[in-house]
């Protein structure tokens, strides 16, 4: 039965039936010594290799991962390609001449400067943190179980780390690995912007998903399913963007998101009363009506709508439109 499997398959099918969770199988077995190709986890790797040849240009792409893709082979994988990455490290890697970490060398590391950013807080609040920069350039070794296959390689590692104890939440905390040079703190930030962009993406795919429920598609085909997943890409762009637009450049003319039958149909269906945040006329008034077609509540406490209502609100915009349209023509 073996010899028709694939070696992959050979070796974690037997684990999977001894080992029912990933915690308790860790706990077992040392995930160092598994071949990245009989993990999950390969699919990092053929994203990257996927991605340079669709572009062409591997020196002009940066991919950016969060720390599901700190693994030390897509590292090498990027250098072997000829192409950049930033990710964001959750692993203490083994530096020097291996007998001291990552983290040793970066409490070393002299500070490059502060630098006070507004981040969004749990309770959708604005807050103005000062974060301390640390950058160095380290010479990464690869896991003890690896060291045969893979070599060392010369990475640049930046902290930014919270300045104080903040009440109620965790300190901000990010550390950051990658290839490129950083010769200052304004290119440390600079790669620090890069990943923050990472979180735009994250949302972008969370209306995909739960939005527009890309994933229940019940096409047969590729081609319908990649013309579907298309045109769910349009719809979940323009979710995305009116909603950040609003909050950015909330007195802009309206007209710029919405099309002149929308405003009327929400002039109709939605009084401005109830909207004291928002200026007569402006994006963020006409973004506050869509999303109470969503359920949002505009009261004054609320914080301002997310995705999700304006998603709802969205849905049911087009299918009052469609009606409307559909009773003219009768």
């Amino acid at each position: 039965m073996l010899a028709t499997l694939d070696w992959r398959d050979a070796i974690i099918q037997p684990l999977q039936v001894q080992f029912k969770g990933t915690a308790q199988l860790k706990r077992r077995i040392n995930p160092t010594r598994v071949p990245i190709e009989a993990k999950e986890s390969v699919r990092w790797l053929d994203n990257l290799r996927q991605s340079v040849a669709l572009l062409g240009q591997p020196d002009r792409c940066v991919h950016v991962g969060d720390r599901e893709s700190d693994i030390y082979e897509l590292y090498c994988l990027a250098k072997d390609l000829g192409t950049h990455f930033v990710v964001r490290t959750v692993v203490d890697r083994l530096a020097g001449n291996g007998d001291h970490t990552v983290k040793i060398e970066m409490q070393e590391a002299p500070s490059a400067g502060i630098r006070s950013i507004e981040v969004r807080v749990d309770n959708d609040t604005v807050e103005r943190v000062t974060l301390d920069i640390r950058y160095k350039r380290i010479h990464v070794c690869p896991p003890i179980g690896k060291q045969k296959r893979y070599p060392a390689l010369d990475l640049t590692v930046i902290h930014a780390s919270e300045v104080g104890v903040p009440l109620g939440r965790k300190p901000i905390l990010w550390k950051l690995v990658t290839d490129l040079e950083v010769a200052d703190l304004d290119a440390a930030i600079e790669k620090i912007r890069w990943y923050s962009t990472r979180w735009k993406i994250e949302v972008f795919h969370k209306i995909l998903k739960s939005g527009c429920r890309a994933e229940d598609a019940k096409l047969r085909t590729a081609d319908r399913l990649a013309n579907l997943v298309a045109l769910f890409c349009i719809v979940s762009w323009r979710v995305m963007w009116m909603t950040m637009m609003a909050r950015a450049a909330p007195d802009a003319d309206p007209a710029i998101a919405f099309t002149a039958t929308e405003i009327a149909i929400l002039d109709r269906l939605v009084t401005d009363s109830g909207n004291r945040r928002a200026k007569s006329g402006t994006l963020q008034l006409y973004l506050t009506k869509l999303s109470r077609l969503g359920g949002y509540l505009a009261r004054t406490s609320d914080p301002p709508p997310g995705n999700t209502l304006v998603w709802r609100g969205l849905r049911r915009l087009v299918d009052i439109q469609i009606g409307a349209e559909l009773a003219t023509c009768g």
